[in-house]
């Protein structure tokens, strides 16, 4: 279990520098006038954000265990 939350740390800061690259990157791009990158990094900024989002469900999920649906 020890090695998992490590991993998903991992992952969330790894996420999170990404994410900030990109604004970056997406400032600049709008500075410079091309409107082409501002969309891209947008979009990309925002599906970076939703996988930051599911990694930190993961992490700090308190069942651990999945639920299943009971045969019946």
């Amino acid at each position: 279990m020890a090695k998992r939350k490590k991993r998903l740390e991992k992952g969330v800061s790894s996420l999170q520098k990404q994410i900030d690259f990109h604004l970056s990157k997406k400032d600049k791009a709008s500075k410079e006038g091309k409107l082409e990158l501002v969309n891209y990094y947008g979009k990309e900024i925002i599906a970076k954000e939703r996988d930051w989002a599911k990694k930190i469900t993961q992490l700090y999920r308190k069942d651990k265990k999945k639920f299943r649906a009971s045969p019946q």
